[in-house]
């Protein structure tokens, strides 16, 4: 199956029309049924492997990224017509896979790649057949990304890499990733940086999981020692990474405050919504002060919605999202570890003991989300990052004084 009949000049009820029948035709019914009675009932009967099986069916129709040119595995289409349709799938649940490739590394090359490079690597991105990850940060630099040391040195039409990276999502799923490495450490740290797109599966790259409390590996560390990139997947010029990474980390902080492809799953647990209907089946509902807390947060999480939709329709016309990006992720972040704290409280002695045995699913749920809460101060860059992009950019505060400003990288001590 290919793309839908759906073009520019297509009307944004002809689009609803089209995308309700291809609904009524290819998605299966107790899906559809599931989906209409909540989260939980989906879950039930539409299994993670399932989806991955059924989901070329979707990305073959041009509605993963229905506003991407046809030729970059979308449909070309404007915001309103996608909002339209939107409103069809919404409901659905219909997840996009591979949210690092269509966030992170898109928006790198939709702002400063090729069109050889899109035309390259979207369509793949779109039908999730090339995964990504993101090779930014080190172990000597997390919040100080600029300071990274990893190593690019060029060899005739490629470039050789050697260095490490930590704390890199699905690594280990990945066939590329977005690498940023130090080409001149001659230059000041933010100067010498060049963005690259890195083939995962090659000699000299080595992924170890790290194990997080929850009992998964969803990050790793990755060793890089003469890795190769060719040159044609450099992408924006020569020790100008640091300005291509911006796109790129902005897309993140929008993806894990929740405006992005990644939603509430990225985060971990479940919404407030679920804090409401937990009270309820606990007996908790009855109580003043539960209620007064739950709705707290429910009023939160709905500003976090509308501040969402800002960062959306600046990106719809066009826009940089600026600090709202940061904004959104400083407040989902906190929003999201109350949300879930809650959840475990509400949960009671079933939140601190449960059934013996190896079986994935005897951790409740709610335990789990609280536990992945944890690292949303982190991911996407720490709260306290993007509490000083807030205060400078924003507020107009000084910075903080910086006795390495200008200086070669080389020169600058470093942990």
């Amino acid at each position: 199956m290919g793309p839908l009949p759906i073009t520019p000049d297509t009307s944004a009820g002809d689009a609803v029309g089209v995308v309700g029948e291809w609904v009524e035709a290819q998605v299966p019914a107790r899906w559809r049924a599931a989906a209409a009675e909540g989260p939980a009932a989906l879950r039930s009967v539409r299994t993670p492997q399932e989806y991955r099986d059924w989901y070329p069916i979707f990305a073959h129709t041009g509605l993963v990224a229905p506003t991407w040119l046809p030729e970059h595995g979308g449909l070309g289409i404007g915001n309103d017509v996608a909002r339209a349709i939107d409103s069809v799938l919404a409901p659905l649940r219909l997840t996009r896979l591979n949210p690092l490739g269509l966030n992170n590394a898109a928006a790198a090359l939709f702002s400063h790649g090729t069109e050889e490079q899109r035309r390259r690597f979207l369509p793949p991105i779109v039908r999730n057949e090339e995964k990504w990850c993101q090779l930014f940060s080190e172990p000597g630099a997390g919040s100080d990304l600029a300071s990274l040391a990893t190593r690019a040195v060029r060899d005739a039409d490629h470039w050789v890499i050697s260095g490490q990276k930590v704390w890199t999502t699905w690594a280990d799923e990945a066939d590329y990733a977005i690498l940023l490495a130090r080409t001149d450490p001659d230059q000041p740290k933010h100067q010498g940086i060049t963005y690259f797109l890195l083939d995962m599966h090659q000699p000299g790259v080595e992924v170890r999981p790290l194990r997080q409390i929850t009992g998964e590996a969803e990050f790793n560390e990755v060793f890089l020692d003469g890795a190769r990139v060719p040159d044609a997947h450099r992408v924006g010029e020569v020790n100008n990474g640091w300005r291509v990474s911006a796109s790129t980390l902005s897309s993140e902080r929008q993806m894990v405050s929740g405006s992005g492809s990644g939603g509430m799953g990225r985060l971990g647990g479940s919404s407030a919504a679920r804090l409401i209907s937990l009270a309820q089946e606990t007996g908790r509902w009855g109580d003043a002060d539960v209620r007064n807390k739950i709705m707290r947060l429910w009023a939160q999480e709905q500003i976090r919605g509308w501040t969402n939709a800002r960062v959306r329709a600046a990106l719809s016309a066009g826009q940089s999202p600026g600090a709202a990006s940061s904004i959104g992720k400083v407040h989902q972040a906190t929003l999201n570890q109350q949300i879930q704290d809650l959840m475990v409280d509400l949960l009671g002695t079933a939140a601190v003991a449960w059934p013996e045995g190896d079986d994935p699913d005897a951790l409740p749920r709610e335990v789990q989300g609280m536990m992945r809460s944890l690292a949303n101060s982190t991911e996407g860059g720490t709260t306290d990052i993007n509490k000083n992009i807030l205060s400078e950019r924003v507020l107009g505060l000084p910075r903080e004084p910086d006795p390495w400003k200008g200086k070669p990288w080389k020169d600058i001590p470093r942990s």
